[in-house]
């Protein structure tokens, strides 16, 4: 089988084929530091994240770039509202972003990249486009002539004319020293009060588009495997990339372009201009928080190309998704011992990377041809469901009767499987975690519960104890008594 995937260049799902065998060159666009990375970041992140993580597991070689866009208007406003520098809001912000993704379990690209590093190879590009008559120069701005390239539309399928007749005159007030109103910067000659560079057209900065042109050739060359971003970039940012790109090395930019769907909130995209965004960290530190990982699951639940819609609903029913998860993969921890699994005290005991599973096996072969399928998660997921609820009916038996009517070794192989494919999503869980709490009390307060209920008994209050052992029914929780005053207990 083969990975295929949804082109946004092409419109349609293409097989995968890369420039050089077994390697793949990807690039994804990353934040403008100037705010905390909210929810609809997140979405962006986790799935590409996911098709990198499955491009690795399937044996590709992958060199994964992403951008820190530190130059920018906004940046900029927000240093002048806190009476601060343009390099200290930026560096505050790419530190809060690296905090926030790690949390999601998103791993840190092969490497970062940021346009304040990468000013030679800006202008070097700007010089170039220029000399093939791509861009000129007006009042110290440099400008991209759109319409002197043939392509220009073919990633977004506009067309310049209809544009323009939609337009009607708000095309025509457009700043007067353009040569045509759709061309756009890609230097800005600087403004009294803001940093700039010195540059043959003098001193200013890079516009957005041309910075990742500029890094995506300085780190990865001309032409890449993959492009990825969010849906939102596909007109102007990565058109005008393109425009740019090609024009400047006559090699295509990227073969594949993907492009993630966006989340919403009552309908509308959640972005920081609507005002309507959650940041990761105010999701994630908030009383009652969900999980990290059910945040994970949320955005995993759908194909990465739709938009998904974020309610207080669908976090919780991520939650308790992921609680039955969680038992799955907790299930080596809490029954390795008990089914004879003599290595459950080894260090490497849950480490994916120490386990091998049979790749011909029903589940991993149904995984693969769901993620192969343009990397639907969704179908993955239902996999990784299926073994986690198979694994938690086993728990429950060895639980009531001591034993599982299902083969050691067979369960083995089924938690080794699970654990794997569910790493492929990044969807791991840690020994020590706390598994599901669907009835609302932690592990903790169970116990603390039950030693409650231990000390009626021991004073003969028995109302005490049944008293403690209803509340713990209502909660979801089962007790077993067993001979000695032992009390065994499961969800």
């Amino acid at each position: 089988m083969s990975i295929v995937l949804y082109n946004t260049l092409t419109r349609k799902k293409e097989p995968f084929e890369t420039l050089e065998q077994g390697r793949v060159k990807m690039y994804c666009c990353g934040v403008t530091v100037y705010d905390h990375s909210h929810l609809g970041h997140a979405r962006c992140y986790v799935a590409w994240d996911t098709v990198r993580r499955y491009l690795l597991w399937r044996g590709y070689a992958v060199h994964y770039v992403q951008n820190f866009t530190d130059i920018d208007d906004k940046i900029l406003n927000r240093a002048k509202s806190e009476e601060s520098s343009m390099q200290t809001v930026a560096e505050r912000y790419t530190q809060a972003y690296l905090e926030d993704i790690a949390r999601l379990n998103v791993v840190e690209a092969d490497e970062y990249t940021y346009a304040t590093q990468t000013l030679d190879g800006i202008q070097r590009l700007i010089g170039e486009l220029e000399q093939k008559g791509y861009a000129y120069p007006a009042n110290g701005d440099v400008y991209y002539s759109v319409r002197k390239f043939e392509g220009y539309g073919k990633l977004s399928g506009r067309n310049l004319d209809d544009m323009q007749a939609g337009a009607s005159g708000r095309v025509a007030a457009e700043d007067s020293i353009k040569q045509d109103p759709f061309d756009f910067a890609l230097w800005k000659s600087a403004k009294e009060g803001e940093p700039f560079w010195e540059s043959p057209w003098g001193p200013g900065r890079p516009g957005w588009h041309i910075e990742c042109s500029a890094m995506i050739r300085d780190r990865l060359g001309d032409t890449i495997d993959i492009h990825v971003g969010g849906s939102d970039l596909v007109f102007p940012h990565h058109e005008n990339e393109i425009a740019q790109s090609e024009a400047a090395t006559g090699h295509p930019l990227s073969r594949y372009w993907m492009h993630n769907g966006m989340v919403n909130v009552g309908g509308e995209k959640m972005s920081k201009s609507l005002g309507n965004f959650t940041t990761i960290r105010d999701l994630l530190d908030a009383p009652n928080a969900p999980d990290p990982m059910a945040v994970r699951l949320f955005l995993l639940q759908g194909s990465y190309r739709k938009p998904v819609d974020f309610t207080d609903e669908a976090i919780a029913a991520a939650q308790t998704s992921w609680g039955t998860l969680l038992d799955g993969l907790l299930f080596g921890y809490q029954y390795g011992a008990k089914l004879g699994w003599v290595d459950v005290e080894d260090s490497a005991f849950g480490d994916p990377a120490a386990m091998r599973i049979d790749r011909e096996s029903d589940p991993v072969q149904t995984f693969q041809a769901a993620m192969d399928d343009d990397f639907n998660t969704a179908g993955g997921l239902a996999v990784l469901f299926d073994l986690a609820k198979d694994l938690r009916r086993a728990g429950n038996l060895i639980t009531h009767t001591g034993e599982a009517d299902t083969a050691s070794d067979v369960l083995r192989q089924q938690w080794q499987t699970l654990v794997c494919l569910a790493q492929v999503l990044g969807l791991e869980a840690q020994p020590g975690v706390e598994a599901s709490t669907e009835g609302g009390l932690s592990d903790a307060e169970v116990e603390a519960l039950l030693t409650q209920r231990r000390e009626a008994r021991a004073a003969k209050d028995f109302a005490e104890g049944d008293r403690i052992r209803d509340l713990l029914q209502a909660e979801g929780i089962t007790l077993i008594d067993k001979p000695g005053g032992v009390t065994e207990w499961h969800r």
